[in-house]
């Protein structure tokens, strides 16, 4: 992870690429600026583990971060996905428990982030960024009830059409560089069963999957072919997706 400076006034002027500090009452914005920093984050940091009381908040802005639960044998499940829609580390503003689990960076970009300290003291001056604060909870609560529903009840396929959209909502293209083993440690699945799935998908000229890169060929038939959840999910994260 590296720390990047930036202008006041480029952000003041050019918005924060980010919904939960986009917009915000000019006053509100004047209060956080000089406690944001800019960091550049790479695939596979982690930003959060379990036990671990985070010492800042992050704001994505193209970055996207996979949210995990892990057992006590390290297998892991991605309970829900941060992108420019929203924040990690939510729960610095309601106690001071350590993180439920991990926070791993899944697409590295850019992202803004805010010490614990700065962040509980914005909370607590009621206005626009906690009103934000509390509406992105709840959003979070539904991604992950939503998520835990598709893991139990939806087959394989249609779990990662789930997982390849909510990516691709959060991207710029309609390709994502991944391996089969990432899909399967964020599906909480064996590997061989991301290979089947996948080879489903391609099968029916959906996806091209070589190398490590998976290209959109359809996207309106990956729609079809997803369960509810990806629609529910879409819709309770925000307009930017």
């Amino acid at each position: 992870m590296s720390i990047k400076a930036f202008r006041d006034d480029d952000f003041l002027l050019h918005a924060s690429k980010n919904d939960m500090l986009d917009g915000l009452p000019i006053q509100e914005i004047e209060r956080l600026l000089p406690h944001l920093e800019q960091v550049e984050l790479a695939l596979g940091d982690s930003l959060g583990e379990p036990g671990e009381s985070m010492s800042h908040a992050y704001f994505p802005m193209d970055a996207v971060v996979s949210l995990l639960c892990t057992t006590d044998d390290g297998v892991s499940t991605e309970v829900a996905m941060v992108g420019s829609e929203g924040m990690v580390g939510i729960s610095l503003v309601l106690n001071e428990a350590g993180m439920p689990g991990r926070a791993v960076v899944q697409r590295a970009g850019s992202a803004y982030r805010l010490k614990r300290k700065w962040l509980k003291e914005a909370f607590e001056q009621v206005g626009d960024f906690q009103k934000r604060l509390l509406g992105y909870l709840q959003v979070l609560m539904i991604q992950m009830s939503q998520i835990a529903v598709c893991n139990r009840h939806h087959t394989l396929d249609q779990q990662l059409c789930r997982w390849l959209l909510s990516n691709l909502d959060r991207l710029p293209t309609h390709e994502l560089v991944v391996t089969q083993e990432f899909m399967a440690n964020m599906l909480g699945v064996r590997r061989e069963g991301v290979t089947e799935a996948a080879g489903k998908l391609q099968g029916a000229g959906l996806i091209s999957y070589h190398r490590g890169r998976i290209s959109i060929l359809d996207r309106s038939g990956l729609e079809a072919r997803a369960c509810e959840c990806y629609r529910v999910i879409k819709r309770v994260c925000g307009h930017s997706l």
